[in-house]
C-alpha cells in the first residue's frame, strides 16, 4: 500500500490553532501533542487528533474527524462537505482528473454539474493545481474541504473501481457474449486468471467492501437491457449506488456464483449459495446468495449476515425487560413449542440466534434444521434442508430426534408434516423453537389449526408465540423535539388508554444519517403466553379475535402499543410504527 503523503498542516500548528480558538484548553493541547508524538502516528493532523476522542467544552462535542474537519473548513473559509459515497457519481468524478494528479495534489472531485466542479482539497493553502485544471475543464472550480482520511480512501476506491470497469470493458471481454462469461470466469476459478478476470475480481471485492462499510443488509444486482443497477439496502431502504454495463454485471454475478459454489452454467432457474468472507478489519461475515432469472438475465441478491448481532443482548434488539423475562422463561422450558412470527426481514433470525446463543450452554445439545443455514454458529449443531435429496424440515427433525437433542430449532413450520414432527418432538421431551408466517402472535394458533394440527395438541405443546417487526430509529445527531401529536397518538393507541408523552421527536436530517433522519433499526414485539384461559378458547371452531381479547386482558401488548412505548422514549416516530403495525393491519 502506498504511503500517505503528509499535509503541509503539521500537528503542532493544528493543535495550537485548536487551542487559540478555545476548542481545547492548554492542558489538552500539551497532552495531545505528547501522546501523538509518542505513538508516532501518521496522516493528516485532523485524523490524528480525532483518535484521541477529546471533549470540547466550548463546542460541547467530542472532537471526531468530521467535527474537526468542519471546524477546519470554517477556519479556512471553505465550504465543508461530508463525502457520502452513495451520493457520488464515480464515473463523472474520476473523469475530471487522473489518479496520479489527484494523489499528487491531495484532491478529489466530489460533484460535477453543468456549471461547476466541486473539488475537495486536503491542504486549503495549496492552489497551484487550480488554474491549470480550470483551463482544461473549461468550468469554474469550487474548492471545498472534507475529512482528509475519507478523501484519501475514496481516491483509492473510486480510481481503482474506474480502472477495473475500464479493464473489464476492454475488447477481449467486450467481444464475448454473455453466455461465454461463465467460461471465462471458470478459467479464473482454476487459478489461471487473465487480466480481464482480475478486473472482475476487483469489482466484486470493491462491492463487498463498500457494502460492509455502509452497513448494508443486502446487495442487489439487477440487470436491465443495456446496463445493471447496483443497489444496497441500508436500514431497510434501498439505495442505488452504481450503474454498470450489462455484460460486466453478468460477469460479476458469475463471480459471485463461483464464490458461492453454485452452478455457474445454470441460468434458467433460481439458485442458492453462500459465501464466508473477511472484512479488512478481520471480521468474518457470511453472505447468502440467491439468483433469479429475469427478462434481461440473472438477478442476484446477496444477504449479508453480520456475526456481531449474536453478541448483542435483547435490550439492544429492542425487547422490553418484561417481555425479555417472559420470552427467556419459555425458551428455557424443558419441553414444548415456542414460536416466533413475522414477515421476511423483520429480524426473526437475529432474535432466534440470540435466544439460542443464550440457552446453548455446554450442558445442552442444540440442533437446528434450516433452509438455508443463515449464520454458522459453533455452539449449535446445524443441518441444512436439501430438497434434491428429499431432506426437508420434517425428515430433518425425524433425523435430529435420533441425535439426543435437548433443543431443536426448525427454520420454519410450513406444512402439516413439519408441524406434526415438531409436536412429536415436544411430546417426547424436547424444546422446539421455530418460526411461522402470521400477522400477529394470536394468529399463530389458528394458523397451526389451518395446517392441520388438532386443538388438543396445540394446547398440549404450545408455550408461547412472539411476533415482531423492525422500525427505523431516529438519528441521535439530528432528531428534533416537537409538540406531541395528539391526533396521531390517538390513532396509534386506539383501544388503549395510554397517556400522551410530554415530548415527541421527528426526523431531522444530517450528514450522519444521509439526510434521512433515521439511523439503525430496533424491534417492536408482541408476546402471547399460553395460559389456561387461552387454552380454553382453543377449540375446533376457534376464532382469533376472542384469543386476542383474552391475551390483552392477560397483559399482552400489541405490536403497535410496544411501538408506542418506543415513540414515547424518543426512539422512533408514530409514522414508522404505523408503517409496520397499524390498527388496520390488526383487522386484516
Amino acid at each position: 500500500m502506498q504511503a500517505i503523503p503528509s499535509s503541509k498542516t503539521d500537528l503542532v500548528s493544528f493543535v495550537t490553532q485548536l487551542e487559540k480558538a478555545s476548542v481545547i484548553d492548554t492542558e489538552q493541547a500539551k497532552a495531545a501533542i505528547r501522546k501523538l508524538r509518542s505513538n508516532k502516528q501518521t496522516g493528516h493532523p485532523i485524523n490524528q487528533v480525532a483518535t484521541l476522542n477529546l471533549k470540547s467544552k466550548s463546542m460541547r462535542k467530542t472532537l471526531n474527524a468530521e467535527v474537526l474537519s468542519e471546524w477546519f473548513a470554517d477556519l479556512n473559509q471553505l465550504p465543508y462537505v461530508r463525502l457520502d459515497p452513495l451520493k457520488i457519481d464515480v464515473d463523472s468524478v474520476t473523469a475530471v482528473m487522473s489518479k496520479a494528479f489527484a494523489i499528487r495534489h491531495d484532491i478529489l472531485a466530489c460533484d460535477v454539474t453543468k456549471n461547476e466542479v466541486s473539488i475537495a482539497a486536503i491542504d486549503p493553502t495549496e492552489i497551484s493545481w487550480e488554474a491549470g485544471l480550470t483551463h482544461i475543464l473549461r468550468k469554474p472550480i469550487k474548492r471545498v474541504f472534507a475529512n482528509p482520511e475519507t478523501v484519501r480512501r475514496l481516491q483509492h476506491d473510486f480510481y481503482n473501481l474506474s480502472h477495473s470497469m475500464k479493464g473489464a470493458s476492454g475488447e477481449s471481454l467486450q467481444n464475448l457474449k454473455v453466455a461465454n462469461l461463465e467460461q471465462l470466469l471458470e478459467v479464473g476459478k482454476a487459478g489461471d486468471i487473465d487480466a480481464n478476470d482480475q478486473h472482475v475480481v476487483q469489482i466484486v471485492d470493491w462491492l463487498l467492501q463498500y457494502a460492509f462499510a455502509e452497513r448494508a443488509s443486502d446487495i442487489h444486482i439487477e440487470p436491465r437491457r443495456e446496463f445493471a443497477n447496483i443497489r444496497l439496502r441500508i436500514d431497510g431502504v434501498l439505495h442505488k449506488v452504481y450503474e454498470m454495463p450489462a455484460n460486466i454485471a453478468a460477469a460479476v454475478i458469475a463471480r459471485f456464483k463461483i464464490l458461492g459454489r453454485m452452478d455457474v452454467a445454470e441460468r434458467r432457474k433460481p439458485l442458492d449459495g453462500r459465501i464466508k468472507t473477511k472484512t479488512p478489519k478481520g471480521l468474518e461475515i457470511e453472505l447468502r446468495l440467491s439468483t433469479l432469472p429475469t427478462a434481461f438475465g440473472e438477478k442476484l441478491v446477496a444477504r449479508i449476515f453480520d456475526p456481531t448481532v449474536l453478541m448483542r443482548d435483547f435490550s439492544q434488539l429492542g425487547l422490553d425487560p418484561k417481555i425479555e423475562k417472559t420470552w427467556l422463561k419459555m425458551a428455557r422450558q424443558p419441553t414444548g413449542i415456542v414460536l416466533l412470527t413475522g414477515p421476511t426481514g423483520s429480524g426473526k433470525t437475529t432474535t432466534l440466534y440470540t435466544t439460542l446463543k443464550l440457552i446453548a450452554t455446554s450442558q445442552v445439545n442444540v440442533c437446528t434444521i434450516e433452509d438455508p443455514i443463515e449464520m454458522v454458529e459453533p455452539a449449535f449443531n446445524q443441518m441444512q434442508v436439501h430438497h434434491d435429496i428429499n431432506l426437508d424440515f420434517a425428515s430433518g427433525v425425524r433425523a435430529l430426534l435420533r441425535q439426543d437433542p435437548d433443543i431443536i430449532m426448525i427454520g420454519e413450520i410450513r406444512d402439516k408434516e413439519t408441524a406434526e414432527m415438531a409436536i412429536q418432538a415436544s411430546l417426547t421431551g424436547h424444546l422446539v423453537i421455530s418460526t411461522l408466517h402470521t400477522n400477529d402472535a394470536p394468529s399463530a394458533i389458528t394458523r397451526l389449526q389451518d395446517i392441520g394440527v388438532p386443538p388438543y395438541l396445540v394446547n398440549a405443546t404450545l408455550l408461547g408465540v412472539m411476533a415482531q417487526r423492525l422500525v427505523r430509529t431516529l438519528c441521535s445527531h439530528c432528531k428534533i423535539a416537537i409538540e406531541p401529536d395528539e391526533l396521531g397518538w390517538k390513532e396509534l393507541t386506539v383501544g388503549f388508554k395510554i397517556a400522551l408523552p410530554k415530548l415527541m421527536f421527528k426526523p431531522g436530517g444530517c450528514d450522519e444519517c444521509r439526510q434521512s433522519g433515521y439511523s439503525g433499526r430496533v424491534g417492536i414485539y408482541e408476546l402471547l403466553e399460553i395460559s389456561s384461559d387461552i387454552k380454553a378458547l382453543v377449540t375446533n371452531a376457534c376464532d382469533v379475535a376472542p384469543i386476542k381479547r383474552q391475551a390483552i386482558k392477560n397483559g399482552m401488548h400489541l405490536l403497535r402499543i410496544n411501538g408506542a412505548r418506543k415513540v414515547a422514549e424518543g426512539k422512533t416516530t408514530i409514522e414508522e410504527v404505523m408503517r409496520v403495525a397499524s390498527p388496520a393491519m390488526e383487522e386484516s
